[in-house]
């Protein structure tokens, strides 16, 4: 029994040593109150770039001087988006979340996603917009073009027809070069975040024209990030299956690799799409499928602008005659429903994968799918975490039948042991060979009560990443006041959960922690009595650290994600229940509150020494 406790110990101090490394290295920072900040105004000049024939490339973001807020804007208006597309490059730079807002607050504004830049916006918009983050298109002009003569970031559009961007209601574009030339850029949006970008090039002219599309997807200055280690948030994209992502620290120090700047180039065949991610939103350039393009990430340095870009093939356009085509821009929430909807259709190819499964994919995507059908059945997300949890508890049982059949078997051994201590004596080489003989003679695994504890280190991370990563848990509320599982809980002892007149400290930071959230509590209730199945090691050492871990634990547990802690606690819970009924049924019912009592220090009677 000593050996056996020794092996538990040795998987709990493990699961401990994980923990707390993962918290302490990878632990967000805390959250900062969400602040309106000002429009950032960036006057830079265009950096001119060479034209090749083999390699299309668009111009440098910067900002234009004839882009001006006289040139107009079109409204859109969809269930789920609200604002405008600038007429001065034709660019969807104005676009808010109208589903979800910035905190629980129900005063709280939606969440931006796209802000113009300071030329291009009109001071509305302007009211409360952050850094400058747009889309925009333009055309490249091919060898012999004059430049003029194709629309590019600064040029000013017409309407041509539709007045308000929404679901079945398209908005068209139009410019004319005065050349000969017209082109049309026509804009539908779906009720979700997909936006369907028609590009069409009509030649009235004499002789041929030659240009080539380009999308951009542009971020001005060094966005505001989680700065989490384990969670990407940058440039990420599909190339023919692959997946790519590069954080905004390594796209400032990409090496040099075109005469347009510091850029990444990947040539797609077929399919793939490219653009930028948060933690919960996302602005991505997808190419109609089977469409060839070149996918780029850059870093344009003297403006301080990101870019990922899709550059499309030169089209040559025969006089009299004229070319189209599309492509797919996301802007929203990543919302697994709807960016698994299209990877179905129009076939976006490993669409889902830009949600950030992390390094046990192969755990966090079944795990999420059977979270996200789980809360479709119950329709709260708590209660969901709860029967995930007795599922996965469920699917563990045989390996943790066979760990407490083996505890209930080394009881049977203890008398054995004991006899076998006292023939070895201080010989412990000789004591170590018979004990493993007489394990043998049984068919007994003493290592048997450590499977269950480790099996759970995967499990616990898959699932916190599932918590962190995934928009579902954004904000949803179990019971009580609980309002948001993916959020610290924000209770605390210092206030008596509520009841006097003070704040508890800020979610997320250390003292919030230490202050003893009541789910904290609980769970470190939980582990203890989990631990009171078993008798009180003999041995001091061992005694000291069953008694401080469960309280180590809930100080420690107490500032991560509130459903992540209810999984822990309902864990505990059912272990307790699962140990005892299996080893009640081998003829060794723990003795819990026995075993409880003799934890307890027994106090001296009067008149002892």
């Amino acid at each position: 029994m000593e050996d056996n406790n020794r092996n538990l110990i040795l998987a709990t101090v493990l699961s401990f040593l994980v923990i707390l490394v993962w918290y302490t290295v990878f632990a967000p920072e805390p959250p900062v109150p969400t602040e309106q900040p000002v429009a950032v105004e960036t006057q830079t000049q265009d950096v001119p770039l060479a034209n090749t024939e083999s390699s299309t490339l668009p111009a440098d973001l910067g900002t234009p001087a004839d882009a001006t807020p006289q040139a107009g804007r079109v409204e859109i208006q969809t269930p789920s988006l609200s604002g405008s597309i600038s007429l001065a490059g034709g660019r969807i730079d104005d676009l808010l979340l109208t589903k979800y807002r910035e905190t629980l607050d129900e005063d709280s504004p939606n969440v931006r996603l796209l802000s113009p830049s300071s030329a291009t916006a009109t001071d509305a918009i302007q009211t409360g917009a952050s850094k400058p983050y747009y889309a925009v298109y333009g055309w490249t002009p091919g060898p012999g073009v004059d430049p003029s003569l194709v629309p590019g970031p600064s040029t000013v559009w017409t309407v041509e027809s539709g007045d308000t961007l929404a679901p079945g209601q398209p908005v068209t574009l139009a410019w004319d070069n005065g050349a000969g030339q017209i082109f049309r850029r026509t804009f539908s949006v779906d009720e979700n975040y997909l936006f369907t970008v028609g590009h069409s090039l009509q030649n009235n002219g004499d002789t041929a024209f030659t240009a080539a599309p380009y999308g951009i997807i542009a971020r001005h200055g060094r966005p505001d990030t989680q700065n989490f280690f384990v969670l990407h948030e940058g440039a990420v994209g599909m190339h023919d299956g692959t997946l790519t992502e590069l954080k905004y620290d390594n796209i400032a120090e990409l090496d040099p690799l075109e005469r347009e700047g510091i850029a990444v180039k990947n040539e797609v065949n077929s399919n793939g799409w490219i653009g930028f991610t948060d933690k919960y939103w996302m602005t991505t350039l997808a190419p109609a499928p089977g469409q060839a393009f070149t996918s780029v990430v850059k870093y344009v340095e003297g403006a301080d602008i990101f870019q990922t870009e899709a550059r499309y093939p030169m089209q040559t356009v025969q006089p009299g005659t004229q070319v189209s085509a599309e492509s797919y821009l996301f802007a929203g929430a990543k919302v697994w429903e709807v960016i698994n909807a299209y990877e179905e259709n129009p076939g976006i190819q490993g669409f889902v994968d830009s949600i950030d499964w992390g390094w046990f994919y192969f755990l966090t995507k079944p795990i999420f799918r059977l979270l996200h059908w789980l809360h479709g059945m119950i329709g709260n997300m708590g209660w969901s975490i709860i029967a995930l949890t007795f599922i996965l508890k469920t699917l563990v049982f045989p390996l943790a039948r066979k760990s407490y059949i083996s505890m209930a078997k080394m009881k049977e051994l203890q008398p054995q042991m004991e006899a076998l201590k006292e023939r070895t004596g201080d010989d412990r080489m000789k004591f170590q060979k018979e004990m493993m003989e007489l394990y043998k003679r049984e068919k007994v695994n003493p290592a048997a009560g450590c499977l269950p504890v480790l099996l759970q280190i995967p499990i616990f991370f898959a699932l916190y990443k599932v918590i962190f990563v995934t928009i579902e848990l954004r904000h949803a509320p179990w019971i009580g006041w609980i309002h948001d599982l993916a959020a610290p809980d924000p209770s605390s002892l210092l206030n008596l959960f509520g009841l006097l007149p003070f704040a508890p400290p800020a979610q997320g930071t250390l003292l919030h922690s230490l202050s003893l959230p009541a789910l904290a509590i609980v769970l470190g209730i939980s582990m203890w009595l989990q631990q009171r199945l078993n008798p009180t090691p003999a041995d001091p050492a061992q005694k000291m650290i069953f008694a401080w871990m469960p309280w180590i634990f809930m100080f420690m547990l107490g500032g991560f994600a509130s459903g992540l802690v209810l999984y822990w606690i309902t864990n505990n819970l059912i272990t307790i229940a699962q140990q005892y009924t299996i080893m009640s049924m081998h003829g060794h019912r723990p003795d819990l509150f026995g075993n409880i009592k003799s934890s307890i220090p027994a106090r001296p009677k009067k008149g002892s020494k």
